[in-house]
């Protein structure tokens, strides 16, 4: 039956009311004696369990999760999930023998090897296997088919190997352990078994199942690669640095200063399509996306939709897989050594549906680099952006096994996701400094203000008959008669650029910047890509950071925290020279001035009143951390809030807890704000409500400019308001921040067992 009901918006309507109906009955008969069951409503989200009247008044009053189609937490079988078109929440896995899996990575890995393809057409004549690849075939082959000892029918050679290197991997076990253990093991055996004996014969026997990475050696100073016409050089001809560290003469094999790892990206992606678990979900942007007003997926954001038509040719085939990139740095070594830091680059397609998207699973490591590479990460970029640039081109012969059939495989990059320093590495444009934003660039409104740049001017983008481009002492003393910043196109900034000199890469290279450069650093590598400069969005503003620094800002300033407030000395000799805002001047006695509290600081009885509230708040298991052990009532601060501490403060404990504690002024502005982040940062967008936030965030920043001092906007409060554009460009911001990307930092710096060499034990991994 239908379940398109689960999409009206109408909950009154008959057809949504006989649709809850029928899923009431259904959970009945999936879940016999039950008294409560999950709540699919939009806001228990399959999390809570209800009775199950309850949770029909839920559906009726909350609606059910659009994307909840197949109902396979309540009893639903994947035979039925596999064949609808509609969207899904989870897969259904059937329970497999471990053997007949391995055969089947054996069988994707190597599909030419043992199966007739179908080769009607010159497009479906498989690329030829060579002789090396089918001995490495022919072994994995014998060790599938050989017992792990006479007489076990459980496990082959290679399932017994696949299932403890897992298990290494997994729980983080050292080479040394895991050696300790494969010879209790192999003791415990009948003495005639053929499991390995240590860690080194174990790699020996999957080496064919893995994809492997290059090791290219850098410069010291991070001048170029020895790569391609430079890979015989032994010194670097920029800065005249030994490729080579000084050794003893009788060492037989030369040290490298510096190493690179790069992990190829085109069998990562043809990986894709030979597993019968991906094949089809790479095409589900196209044919299985619904396509309406709501706002799901990055292929419902216009920046998609006009990629497809300025490429039909790319677009034409949902097979083309399009990416995003993603860089960060971390410390691997913890508070041990805080000067090392380790830069990976990650790409992932957005092809994926949004249960698979972004996960863990599908991100792939394409370069990894051995400390903060500054400017010059587009020195490491050169392998990657040389074979992306034939992805688009010429693409790479793939076997796609749900059609069992070849064809080209094609990939562009869609756009980056950064922290704001890592933006300005790849995008070339200085986050820093009187032209700050990457958005507006030299038509930003900055200023210099109690020791420190600062952001103002948002009355540029009210209307041109709004009444408040006509007030000056609310604001900083002006009247606004000038129109919102300008938005330079890719074509317009490549040929800005072109016109530009830029010094090579490198640390002995002079960073002076001449003046006619602006906030220009480098010329991006990215523009060598043919598509790149046609792109509607290519660097993303990352929500995660913006709302952290936004939060801390704000929650310090109406706390009149020490060390995080704006309202300092500095800034209130600021408005006594522009001569604005009379209340909140310095307080002088005969020969002593003093800063009063400022009425949009709490006073310190609310102020402890607000922290108790907080202190004793708590949620749900897995929907936010303990906040309250961040909580110090005495002291009067918070300590210890990470990132999504903030946004969930943000959203859901800010405007219940100052809306008795705060004048109405400042309250209404700071709630805006709060329900700004919330309809944001959810997993589903509407259009509409996108251009009214737009609206919104303009009303919320020209009202803080009225309250607070010019001090209270860095950077971060500034870029808020190009938000929502970049959403309606996009789509939901769950795709674009850097959540999902922290989080695989983290997994990556607990595999690191090897504390002499880290990269390594991350690449091996």
């Amino acid at each position: 039956m239908s379940r398109r009901w689960i999409q009206n918006p109408n909950r009154c309507a008959d057809e949504y009311l006989d649709g809850i109906e029928d899923f009431i009955e259904f959970a009945r008969r999936h879940n016999p004696g039950a008294t409560r069951i999950r709540c699919p409503c939009r806001r228990c989200n399959n999390t809570l369990f209800e009775t199950i009247e309850n949770v029909g008044f839920h559906l009726v009053r909350n609606g059910m999760i659009e994307t909840y189609s197949i109902w396979n937490l309540h009893g639903e079988q994947g035979d039925h999930a596999s064949s609808s078109n509609a969207p899904r929440v989870d897969n259904v896995e059937p329970i497999v023998d471990p053997n007949d899996q391995v055969m089947g990575i054996i069988q994707d890995d190597f599909p030419f090897a043992s199966t007739n393809i179908n080769q009607e057409g010159e497009d479906d004549v498989p690329t030829p296997i060579d002789s090396a690849e089918f001995e490495q075939y022919a072994k994995l082959l014998k060790n599938a088919n050989q017992e792990l000892y006479p007489g076990c029918e459980s496990f082959s050679v290679l399932t017994a190997i696949v299932e403890l290197m897992h298990g290494k991997i997994k729980y983080r076990m050292s080479n040394l352990c895991f050696d300790y253990f494969l010879g209790v093991f192999k003791r415990m055996l009948p003495t005639d078994n053929y499991l390995p004996k240590d860690h080194k014969h174990a790699q020996k026997v999957l080496r064919g199942l893995g994809l492997g990475y290059e090791k290219i050696h850098a410069c010291k100073n991070n001048c170029m690669l020895f790569y391609k016409e430079h890979e015989t050089l032994d010194t670097c001809p920029i800065c005249n640095e030994s490729r080579f560290k000084m050794t003893s003469q009788n060492r037989t094999t030369k040290i490298p200063q510096k190493v690179m790892r790069y992990l190829p990206l085109k069998p990562r992606l043809q990986r894709l399509y030979v597993s019968t678990h991906t094949a089809t979900d790479m095409r589900w942007h196209k044919e299985k996306r619904v396509d309406d007003d709501v706002m799901r997926h990055p292929a419902d954001g216009e920046a998609w939709k006009e990629f497809d038509r300025t490429f039909p040719e790319f677009a034409t085939d949902p097979r083309n897989v399009r990416l995003g990139l993603a860089t960060d740095g971390f410390n691997p070594y913890g508070v041990l050594n805080q000067h090392h830091s380790i830069w990976p680059i990650f790409a992932f397609p957005y092809n994926l549906p949004p249960w698979k998207c972004m996960k863990k699973e599908y991100m792939m490591m394409t370069v990894l680099i051995t400390e903060d590479p500054g400017r010059s990460i587009d020195v490491y970029l050169r392998p990657l952006v040389d074979e992306l640039k034939d992805l688009w081109t010429n693409g790479v012969r793939t076997y796609d096994k749900s059609t069992g059939r070849m064809f080209t495989l094609r990939a562009a990059v869609m756009w980056t996701v950064n922290d704001f320093p890592a933006y300005a590495m790849v995008s070339g444009w200085s986050t820093k400094g009187y032209m700050a934003c990457p958005v507006c660039k030299e038509h930003v409104t900055s200023g210099w203000h109690a020791g420190k740049v600062c952001y103002l001017g948002h009355q540029r983008w009210l209307p041109w008959d709004h009444e408040w481009r006509e007030k000056d002492k609310e604001f900083d003393g002006n009247t606004e008669r000038r129109l919102r910043p300008r938005e330079w196109s890719g074509d317009e900034i490549l040929e800005q650029l072109n016109r530009l000199d830029f010094a090579p890469f490198g640390k002995t290279v002079s960073r002076t910047r001449p003046s006619t450069h602006l906030n220009w650093t480098h010329k991006p590598m990215f523009f060598e890509l043919p598509y790149w400069s046609k792109l509607k969005l290519r660097h993303n503003l990352d929500v995660m950071h913006v709302e952290k620094n936004v939060f801390d800002t704000l929650v310090g300033t109406i706390l009149d925290i020490e060390g995080k407030m704006k309202e300092t000395i500095k800034a209130r000799l600021d408005l006594e020279r522009m001569g604005i805002r009379r209340g909140l001047w310095m307080n002088r006695d005969s020969d002593k001035a003093r800063r009063d509290l400022a009425f949009f600081s709490m006073k310190p009885n609310d102020k402890k009143k607000f922290l108790k509230f907080v202190s004793f708040v708590k949620f749900l298991d897995g929907y936010a951390s303990n906040i309250s052990r961040c909580v110090n009532v005495d002291g009067g601060k918070f300590t210890g809030l990470n990132s999504h501490d903030c946004h969930v403060f943000m959203q859901r404990l800010l405007p219940v807890g100052i809306r008795h504690l705060l004048p109405e002024d400042v309250v209404k502005p700071i709630m805006l704000l709060s329900r700004f982040f919330s309809q944001l940062t959810a997993k589903t967008l509407r259009r509409t409500d996108m251009f009214q936030l737009r609206h919104d965030i303009v009303q919320v920043l020209c009202k803080f400019e009225m309250i607070f001092s010019p001090a209270f906007f860095t950077s971060m409060m500034h870029v808020m308001v190009h938000l929502p554009e970049e959403a309606l460009l996009a789509g939901p911001v769950n795709y674009r921040w850097m959540y999902p990307i922290e989080r695989l930092l983290g997994e990556l710096k607990k595999s690191v067992r090897n504390r002499a060499k880290p990269e390594g034990s991350i690449i091996e991994a």
